[in-house]
Formats: C-alpha cells, sequence, structure tokens
C-alpha cells in the first residue's frame, strides 16, 4: 500500500523535488489520471480562506512604565480591551466597538492599524497598589513599540458554515451580511473546495501544532477551536453538512499584512476581521488524495432562515457549492440570488503564496503534536428562567 511521511515530504521540499499544488488544481489533476497515480505525483495540497472571522483578537505587551502600573482598564483609540491578565498585557477583542465612534470602529480596527504601522493610543488606568503605585498612562503605540503582539483567534476555519436567508417582511442585518426580506437572497461564507477542513474532513493531518499561513505570516494550530463539533451528519465523501470542525489560531503580528488580515463593519452588526488562512495538506496515501479532491458539487451545506431565531431556526433547502457559486440557488420552488461575504480570489492567492512558500523551501510541514477531537458535542445554554431570575432581571431594569 502506498504511503509516504512527513520526513519524506520536507526533505523533497528542502531538495525543491516535491510537487506542490492547490486544492483547486489537484481535482483537475486526479480527474486528468486519477487518485491512484495523483497520489504518487503530489506531495501536498495548499488549502485557504479569507473570510471574516469574528470569534479573532491579539494578545498585547506594552512592558512597565517608571512607576510601574498594574492596568485594570486599557483603552486602544478609545476601544475597551481586557486588561484582567496581570500588570501590562491586555486582550483586544475583533467585535469590541469604540467608545466614541460605535460599532463602525473596533478592535479589528486596532489590530488592522498596528499591523499597517500606525500609533495606537493607549489609555490605562489602574487603582494604583504598593508594587505598581501608577494609577495613570497615556501613550502613543506602534506595533515596533510593543514587547509582544500576537494574533490568538478562539475560533477559525469553521468547516462547513451555513448559508443565510431571510423569510421575515424586513431587512436584517447580520454577521452573514444584509438579508433581504421575502427570500430575496443567500449570502454564504466559505471556500468550498478550496477550504481547509473540508480537504482534511477528519483531521488527520490538520492538528495542534500544524504550521499555516495566518493572515499574511506564519501561525500555528493552537487547538481545537471553540464550537468545535464534529459530530455532524457527513455526505460519503466525509464533508459535514454544518459547522463542523473549527480551529484556534495563533501568530506573530509582526509578519502579518493587512491585505490578509483586514477589518470590517457590518451594517447593523458591528466590526469583524476578516482573516486569511492557507493550511498545507500532505498526501500521505490514497485516502488523503481522495480527501483533497472534494469538489464544490460534492459540498453541501444548509441555508437557514436567520428571521427565526437560532435554537429553532428551520432549513430553508440544502444545496451544493457549486449552486452558490453560480449565482443562484433553488428554494421552496423559487430561484434566489446567491453572493458570497468571504473573498474566493483572496483565498485563491493565498493558496498559491503558500504554494510558492513550499516550494521555495521556506515553509515547511509540521506533525501535528495531538489530533483534533472527531467525538465531541457542543452544549447549547439553558438560560435561567425561574423566579428568582425573572425577579432579578426586572430589578436590574
Amino acid at each position: 500500500m502506498f504511503c509516504r511521511t512527513y520526513e519524506e515530504i520536507n526533505a523533497r521540499l528542502k531538495t525543491g523535488t516535491a510537487v506542490v499544488v492547490t486544492a483547486e488544481e489537484i481535482v483537475d489533476i486526479a480527474r486528468d489520471i486519477g487518485v491512484r497515480q495523483a497520489a504518487r505525483k503530489v506531495d501536498v495540497v495548499t488549502t485557504a480562506t479569507f473570510s471574516p472571522m469574528c470569534s479573532s483578537g491579539a494578545f498585547l505587551n506594552f512592558g512597565h512604565s517608571d512607576p510601574p502600573i498594574r492596568m485594570s482598564h486599557v483603552l486602544l483609540n478609545n476601544v475597551p480591551a481586557y486588561a484582567g491578565i496581570a500588570a501590562v498585557d491586555c486582550y483586544v477583542g475583533a467585535t469590541e466597538p469604540s467608545l466614541d465612534r460605535g460599532p463602525a470602529y473596533g478592535g479589528a480596527h486596532v489590530i488592522q492599524d498596528l499591523v499597517d504601522g500606525k500609533a495606537v493610543h493607549l489609555a490605562a488606568l489602574s487603582p494604583g497598589t504598593d508594587c505598581y503605585p501608577q494609577r495613570e498612562v497615556h501613550a502613543e503605540v506602534r506595533l515596533d513599540d510593543l514587547n509582544q503582539a500576537y494574533l490568538f483567534n478562539p475560533r477559525n476555519c469553521y468547516q462547513n458554515y451555513p448559508a443565510a436567508a431571510n423569510t421575515s417582511a424586513r431587512v436584517l442585518h447580520t454577521y452573514m451580511g444584509t438579508l433581504e426580506p421575502g427570500l430575496g437572497n443567500v449570502t454564504y461564507s466559505s471556500a468550498g473546495e478550496l477550504s481547509p477542513l473540508l480537504n482534511d474532513p477528519y483531521y488527520r493531518t490538520i492538528g495542534i501544532g500544524t504550521r499555516v499561513f495566518l493572515g499574511g505570516g506564519v501561525g500555528y494550530v493552537a487547538w481545537e477551536g471553540t464550537q468545535h463539533n464534529p459530530c455532524q451528519k457527513r455526505t460519503l465523501d466525509g464533508v459535514p453538512i454544518g459547522g463542523a470542525g473549527a480551529l484556534a489560531l495563533v501568530g506573530d503580528l509582526r509578519g502579518m499584512s493587512s491585505r490578509f488580515l483586514r477589518a470590517a463593519h457590518f451594517r447593523g452588526y458591528g466590526t469583524t476581521l476578516f482573516v486569511g488562512v492557507g493550511v498545507p495538506v500532505p498526501v500521505l496515501d490514497e485516502e488523503m488524495l481522495e480527501y483533497v479532491t472534494v469538489s464544490n458539487d460534492r459540498i453541501f451545506t444548509e441555508v437557514y432562515d436567520y428571521s427565526v431565531p437560532a435554537r429553532s431556526r428551520p432549513s430553508l433547502g440544502r444545496v451544493s457549492y457549486s449552486e452558490l457559486r453560480s449565482g443562484a440557488v433553488v428554494l421552496q420552488g423559487r430561484k434566489v440570488r446567491s453572493a458570497p461575504i468571504s473573498s474566493l480570489n483572496r483565498a485563491r492567492e493565498i493558496a498559491s503564496i503558500l504554494r510558492d512558500w513550499l516550494n521555495s523551501g521556506a515553509f515547511s510541514l509540521t506533525r501535528p503534536v495531538e489530533v483534533l477531537p472527531s467525538e465531541r458535542a457542543v452544549k447549547e445554554l439553558t438560560a435561567d428562567d425561574t423566579a428568582p431570575a425573572r425577579q432579578r432581571r426586572e430589578g436590574a431594569s
């Protein structure tokens, strides 16, 4: 039985003899020469996505002032950051809005400003202690002024995110974009056959420690993503029909570019961060080759009605990414226009850059130190609706 190892592939990458192609290219290669021959010919397949990923943010360390301060409240360009992590560290979340500019500017914009080399105003307050007597600090900081500045995204790269529509009589403004009333449009957010976890549906090669392209620089899979939910229905190809897996990613902001890490404002929702991610998938055997040849016509997702509260939100139908990419899908006997909120062109660019990095020897594969969970169900939050809870809510209001 044919198989190859990470060490063998990395040795071929180092000598420039490895064959690296994108996830779109491998579909045609396998169609032309067959899975068996394609597995022996191709060493690595590059995958990518460029989508809004709200569950993103950055850890920053400012260094100590003189006299020192233990920052308890931090504002960055008047965007609140979480400071309950020691003296001069904070975490700025992508969706946190500005106190004075509202949802048009938020944590995502602070992160992009730093990546772009712009000055960000730091305002920090402290109660003051014997060891940290300073009570207030103001400074203009740039990325180069910080000791550490790294992206840490708890939930990125959903395996197969559902599409969205709206059957109500009013326009809905959501994190999936603007949804027109009366089933006026469908939006989706995926690179389809280029998407990382769709090319490794059972997480054989993508796991903790996997080196990735992140925001224009190098990053790593740090953990399973929050809401990682591999227990979804799957097609015969192993493709989940639903969100399924997710990745937590980490990487140094200093190597990143706002071409691949970009702030955005969604009307009626708020700020988000477009994140570019590219993951190399090693062709270890014929099974992996079969996985990476998944094509848009074999990837299906549900279209959910966002006018209904989430836990009871119905599916309006199941469609393929070929249908979504065509610009229209048929739902409830009607032809409904479809459009992505992610960028396929930017995903293609990332997959090509990662292919070039691998071919040049500038990037190598890492074997996961731990595989992602393959059996885990996501729990739902059950709100406390007891009489005392209602009284507390009513008293608070």
